[in-house]
């Protein structure tokens, strides 16, 4: 019983004298996507200013692959001592329902510190289409089949697709196109390939700005900066078609209280310097900033959002 008790003692001691502590050396941000990419992007940017607040190296590690599962659960089995963060995003939210043999549980065995930033999706269809509204495009797909192209299945895109289907009544006239990113199915599109995209914003923007493209609507709660007379879908009278794609940073559950909170506060601190928001800005991101307790509602919404819809549409990793 005395040695229960001292034990206990010693631990209640130990934590704050660890956060005290952290970070005791330099602290990995795992990105389970490939380097270059949004979230990666993200996390960089975070990463070094973080290391410069905790002056100690926060080292982003690209570990791809698995559906962005790897790298996840390599932090969720990792030690729960704050060395070891996690990016995630929409993506991950998809795969709490699309995959339920995974190798950790999301909701479970992560903790989440902040949605970091979000960032809306564009219906876009080719600069030679005469489909020049939302409105037309629902009207075309009730009307005849159509090809829509994302960037895999139950990725994002894919998920605006098939809000779309529902929003605009085209049932089996839209035909899901996936590839491996999206940057082939923006080439097809520009191609004259494929019929439409609901496609990740910075995937083709450029191509919109070029006059190749032609965006249709902004799937975000406002008109993005980078085009302002591109209107939201709940503009253009589809609100059902309201989405975002983010990111986040996670760490495993078990860390102790006392870290979580000296990492979130760190996060919120550096989210809020001027500098830092403007270079998310400048990576097509809005800043969200949301605090643990926010963030994890968000995260549990999502999951039960996305997860009926994969289950109404019957998403697979390989359909």
């Amino acid at each position: 019983m005395h040695a229960t008790r001292r034990a206990l003692l010693g631990a209640a001691l130990a934590t704050p004298a660890l956060a005290q502590s952290f970070p005791e050396r330099g602290v990995r941000y795992i990105v389970p996507f490939t380097p270059a990419g949004l979230t990666d992007i993200m996390a960089r940017i975070m990463a070094n200013r973080l290391g410069e607040v905790w002056q100690k190296p926060v080292v982003v590690e690209n570990r791809a692959g698995g559906n962005a599962m790897i790298g996840a659960d390599a932090v969720a089995k990792s030690a729960p001592d704050g060395h070891s963060l996690l990016a995630i995003t929409l993506t991950h939210a998809v795969n709490a329902t699309m995959f339920p043999q995974a190798p950790y549980n999301l909701l479970r065995d992560l903790s989440t510190i902040s949605i970091l930033g979000s960032l809306p999706l564009l219906v876009v269809v080719n600069a030679a289409s005469s489909i020049r509204s939302l409105d037309e495009l629902a009207a075309t797909a009730r009307a005849r089949t159509l090809n829509g192209g994302s960037s895999g299945n139950g990725s994002p895109p894919h998920l605006g697709l098939e809000l779309f289907r529902r929003a605009a009544r085209a049932g089996d006239n839209i035909t899901h196109v996936p590839y491996r990113g999206g940057a082939p199915g923006v080439t097809d599109l520009v191609a004259g390939n494929l019929d439409f995209m609901v496609s990740n914003l910075p995937e083709c923007i450029s191509q919109v700005q070029a006059g190749r493209l032609r965006a249709l609507a902004t799937t975000g709660e406002a008109r993005h900066r980078s085009l302002p007379d591109i209107a939201t879908v709940s503009e253009s009278g589809m609100a059902a078609l309201s989405m975002t794609n983010w990111t986040a940073m996670q760490l495993p559950a078990a860390t102790p209280s006392a870290i979580r909170r000296q990492i979130e506060a760190a996060t919120l601190s550096v989210l809020a310097e001027p500098d830092t928001r403007r270079r998310i800005l400048d990576a097509g991101f809005d800043v969200e900033g949301l605090d643990s307790a926010r963030s994890e509602a968000f995260l549990r919404a999502e999951v039960i959002r996305w997860g009926r819809l994969v289950e109404e549409a019957r998403i697979r990793p390989d359909a």
